[in-house]
């Protein structure tokens, strides 16, 4: 039977008001059905609840975009063998995921309704399962902290040595599990492209109520073991010669660092504008490092914004306004990394100034507490996420 989009759209718009509800009852019914699972899972549950919906989201919006889909699905199939995933786990998760949009989409379900989720499940499922399958890197890495350099209260750069060679493009991120909290993985770019003696650098900004982020900043030490997931990603170097420019809002500054450091080392020669924004000079916790890199590089521009700081003699404002007023971007490929509504706003500045989408490779940061971007608004051009919620896990 071929798929149905539009069915499984209608039927899901009933749901999407009520996600919250539909997330638990898709727990409670899966861990009913087969308890042994909940142990795959964290303790806590609010942040995985939304991030099952922010997938789910993502999934069915881009049912109508098959290549960008099944990339996004092999993508999250790679990633999830870090869980233990295995063909037997996709069938449990597809009789409660059919459970409950049934249940919740009730007043309007039929037989075709059913037969399109089923079908668009089972899609889905055969493409995460032969990418899984098909891949040879190990699911995850152990890691071991080699370098624990705090920059101010609240941010951190840890060193990090992989006990095995991990293959990754700048840009890329990879998620990572502490000791203190068993099963709960969160986000984190890469800040440095390759290297020959295999290290990462990881920029970590502790956030209230941020688990992992607040082990790794206050409580992680030199010596420590860190799990990794698979790196993952599509924000990475361009494959054109346009000049680029670069906009971080606080550690979003870490992709954005590998992909120069890519650009650098392989003797390209582009104009690189990099804004670098925080809101108190304080928080400028990289810049010797990058004045070494503009030193080095002289097409490479490295302009420092402080939006909340009336002491600060250098350029102040908020992103968005400093892209819009300090130059022409038309001709440039534009990499946008930060706060979602940073990111967002920069976004809308920079197409209205004549970018093409297709030219703008954005990452909002996701919070260590909750996922709050709507993964519907996720579009794919020329290969590239347009959505930080690729980042979404299931």
């Amino acid at each position: 039977m071929p798929l149905n989009p539009r069915l499984v759209k209608e039927s899901f718009s009933v749901v999407e008001p009520v996600a919250g509800k539909a997330a638990g009852y898709f727990y409670g019914r899966l861990f009913t059905q087969c308890p042994h699972m909940r142990g795959m899972f964290p303790p806590a549950m609010e942040v995985q609840r939304d991030r099952l919906f922010n997938a789910l989201t993502r999934v069915v919006w881009m049912l109508d975009s098959p290549e960008g889909l099944a990339s996004y699905l092999a993508q999250l199939g790679r990633d999830h063998r870090k869980y233990g995933v295995s063909p037997e786990h996709y069938r449990a998760v597809g009789s409660a995921l059919l459970a409950t949009i049934r249940h919740f989409a009730a007043e309007i379900w039929t037989d075709e309704i059913e037969a399109a989720w089923t079908e668009a499940y089972a899609m889905a499922a055969k493409i995460m399962i032969d990418a899984a399958t098909a891949e040879t890197a190990p699911p995850w890495w152990l890691a071991e902290v080699i370098d624990h350099e705090p920059r101010t209260r609240d941010i951190a750069v840890l060193t990090l040595r992989p006990s095995q060679h991990m293959d990754f493009v700048p840009g890329q991120y990879v998620t990572v599990q502490t000791a203190r909290w068993p099963r709960v993985w969160r986000r984190f770019s890469i800040a440095n492209a390759p290297r020959t003696d295999g290290t990462l650098r990881l920029h970590v900004r502790a956030v209230p109520g941020g688990w992992v982020s607040t082990a790794l900043v206050r409580h992680t030490r030199i010596g420590d073991q860190l799990l990794l997931g698979p790196p993952v990603g599509t924000m990475t170097p361009p494959e054109s010669d346009r000049d680029l420019l670069c906009v971080a809002g606080g550690t979003g500054l870490a992709p954005l660092k590998a992909v120069i450091e890519h650009v650098i080392a392989s003797g390209d020669r582009p104009n690189i504008h990099l804004l670098f924004g925080v809101r108190r000079a304080c928080d400028l916790y990289d810049m010797p490092d990058l004045a070494r890199m503009e030193s080095g590089f002289p097409w490479l521009r490295v302009v420092p914004v402080v939006s909340d700081d009336p002491a600060y003699d250098g350029m102040r404002g908020r992103l968005p306004d400093v892209v819009e007023r300090f130059h022409s971007w038309a001709d440039h490929e534009a990499y946008v990394c930060g706060p979602a509504p940073m990111v967002n706003e920069t976004v809308r500045r920079l197409q209205i100034s004549g970018v093409p989408l297709a030219r703008i490779h954005r990452d909002p940061i996701q919070s260590d507490t909750r996922q709050s971007d709507s993964a519907r608004s996720g579009t794919v051009q020329s290969g590239t996420v347009q959505s930080g919620t690729v980042r979404s896990e299931a």
